[in-house]
Formats: structure tokens, C-alpha cells, sequence
């Protein structure tokens, strides 16, 4: 992981009693300056009535690796970032039993605005969503 930011400040975000990541079992896997990567199961708590992945829990992953990478980003100016826009492309189905991994990646950073370009696979590297994230930066509360 980079060091251009505070690892305490990250560790205190990443310490939230039962948040959504926790929920549906995402896991942070590389960490570093305009770039996040993670990973998350399709099983019965992201899967929707026809036993593959919902598109809601592809957007959850997605928020939840460009919201992070936004927030790395700004933490030590004692900054923080909100998402305010996220959409998607539901590309093909994932089954249940299978991962998910998602690429998140800057495209464009100023003062008050980032804007994140996130990509997910299924285990066989196929692309199955694109997401595009945009966060308003602010001073942290």
C-alpha cells in the first residue's frame, strides 16, 4: 500500500461496526494512490431472485472501491470524499458461488471533485459491470 497517506486514519475507517462491506463480504486488496482493488462473493447475501449476482451489490462493490480510493486521496489534507453520482453497465451475469473482482481508478482529480472509473470481473476475468463514480471532496467532519 502507498504511504502518502495516513494508515491510522484509513485503519480508523476500515474499524466501522457491521458496515455494508462487512455485510456482503468485500475485501480490500490492494490499496494504493489513484487505485483500489477488491473482491466479493456471490452467494445469498448479494444474489438476487435467479441465483446470480444483483445489480445493486455490483454497485455496492463498486461505490465501496471508488469511494475509498477517493478517500486516500484527500485524508491527509483533512479532507474527505462523498459520492454524489454512480452509475452502471450490467455487462453479463455472475452465477452464485462465484467472485466478483472490481479495478477502481481515478480519471480525474481538482480541489473539489474526483472522479473514479470502476471495472468488475467474475473469476474468469470476464468484465461483467462498468461503473463510473463521481465524489464532491469537503473538509472532514
Amino acid at each position: 500500500m502507498s504511504q502518502s497517506y495516513d494508515p491510522a486514519a484509513l485503519k480508523r475507517m476500515q474499524l466501522v461496526d457491521h458496515n455494508i462491506n462487512d455485510t456482503l463480504g468485500i475485501e480490500f486488496t490492494e490499496i494504493r494512490d489513484g487505485y483500489v482493488r477488491g473482491t466479493m462473493p456471490v452467494n445469498e447475501h448479494t444474489v438476487q431472485p435467479y441465483g446470480i449476482l444483483h445489480g445493486g451489490a455490483s454497485i455496492v462493490l463498486a461505490e465501496s472501491l471508488g469511494s475509498l480510493g477517493a478517500a486516500v486521496l484527500v485524508m491527509a489534507e483533512g479532507k474527505q470524499a462523498v459520492g454524489i453520482e454512480v452509475n452502471a453497465n450490467h455487462l453479463r451475469p455472475v452465477e452464485a458461488g462465484d467472485t466478483v473482482t472490481g479495478e477502481a481508478k481515478i480519471v480525474h482529480q481538482s480541489r473539489t471533485l474526483q472522479v473514479w472509473q470502476i471495472d468488475l470481473s467474475d473469476s474468469q476475468g470476464r468484465k461483467t459491470c462498468t461503473c463510473r463514480l463521481t465524489c464532491a471532496v469537503r473538509d472532514a467532519r
